[in-house]
C-alpha cells in the first residue's frame, strides 16, 4: 500500500492504474462498516483507493469537528491489511482554497430531514465528495466505482443526483448498512456513547424491526408505523420517524421495494441516524 498525502502524489499513483477502480472515501476512524465497503470495493475491482479526510465544510458551528475521532496509524493499518493500493490522507489546505466556488443542495431534498437539523451540512459534503471523484476520475478515461453506505440515505441519494446533474463518469455503488451484534448501526460517533447511553440507542434499531413486523404482518399504512415506532424510542430524544420513497419524497402507505424508513434521535449529547430500506 501507498499512502499519499498531496493531490499531486494521489496523480501519480493512480496514473500507473490499469483496468477497474475502487474508491472508497471517509473520514477516518474506520470500523468494519468502512470495511464492508473496503472488502466490496478490493473484491470488484482491480484496485483500490481509500481517502481518509475529516472535511470541516460539513461541519456545522458548534459541531464536532475538534472532536471528531482521529485514529490515522490504526486506520493506515488497517487499510493495509484490507488490501487496499492507496491511501490518499491530504489536508484542509490541500482541498481547498480561500475563495472557492462552492455547491449547494437541491432546493427541497438538500432541505429536508438532515437538511433542516443541518443547515449546509450537504452542500460540504457535496462538494468535498465531487472534489474527490474528480480526483480519482482524473486519470481515468473509463468509468470507476465509488462505494457509499446505505446507513446516510440521504447523504447518497444526493451523491446519487450529484453524479447524475453533473455528469461525473462514476459508478455509485451502494453497500448495506453493518450492525454489531446487538443491532447498533455501526458508525464512528458510537465512541462517544457510554455503556448506559449505548443500551439506550439499540432503541434505533429495534425501532425498525418493529416496523418490519408491522411491514409483514401487511400494515403499509405510514402512520401507523411511525406511531409504533415511537413507542420503541421512549428512551431518546426522537427528531424524525418518516417513511420516503427512493426519490426522498414522504408516501402515506410503505411501496415494497421502494421504501426507506428513517430514524434520527439524540441519546444523551450523541446524535445518531439508522434506517431500513423495504
Amino acid at each position: 500500500m501507498i499512502t499519499v498525502n498531496t493531490i499531486d502524489e494521489l496523480l501519480k499513483a493512480t496514473s500507473t492504474f490499469k483496468g477497474s477502480v475502487g474508491f472508497v472515501p471517509t473520514m477516518g476512524a474506520l470500523h468494519e462498516g468502512h470495511l464492508s465497503l473496503i472488502r466490496q470495493a478490493r473484491k470488484e475491482n482491480d484496485s483500490v483507493v481509500v481517502s481518509i479526510f475529516v472535511n470541516p465544510t460539513q461541519f456545522l458551528e458548534g459541531e464536532d469537528l475538534d472532536a471528531y475521532p482521529r485514529k490515522e496509524e490504526a486506520d493506515a493499518k488497517i487499510c493495509e491489511l484490507a488490501g487496499v493500493d492507496i491511501l490518499f490522507m491530504p489536508t484542509a489546505q490541500m482541498m481547498y482554497e480561500k475563495d472557492e466556488l462552492s455547491i449547494i443542495a437541491p432546493a427541497i431534498r438538500g432541505f429536508i430531514l438532515e437538511g433542516t437539523k443541518r443547515p449546509g451540512h450537504f452542500d460540504g459534503m457535496l462538494q468535498i465528495v465531487m472534489k474527490l471523484l474528480n480526483l480519482i476520475a482524473y486519470n481515468k478515461p473509463s468509468a470507476f466505482r465509488a462505494y457509499f453506505g446505505k446507513k446516510d440515505a440521504q447523504q447518497l441519494a444526493l451523491i446519487t443526483q450529484m453524479v447524475k446533474n453533473y455528469f461525473i463518469n462514476v459508478q455509485i455503488v451502494p453497500c448495506d448498512i453493518v450492525r454489531d451484534k446487538d443491532g447498533l448501526a455501526l458508525s464512528s460517533r458510537n465512541l462517544y456513547l457510554s455503556k448506559e447511553e449505548r443500551v439506550r440507542a439499540l432503541s434505533l434499531s429495534r425501532s425498525l424491526k418493529r416496523a418490519t413486523e408491522l411491514v409483514m404482518q401487511k400494515e403499509f399504512d405510514t402512520s401507523t408505523i411511525i406511531t409504533e415506532m415511537k413507542k420503541v424510542l421512549t428512551e431518546v430524544e426522537v427528531e424524525y420517524v418518516v417513511l420516503v420513497n427512493r426519490e426522498f419524497k414522504p408516501i402515506e402507505q410503505v411501496e415494497l421495494g421502494n421504501t426507506i424508513i428513517l430514524v434520527a434521535a439524540k441519546v444523551g449529547t450523541t446524535r445518531l441516524i439508522d434506517n431500513l430500506w423495504i
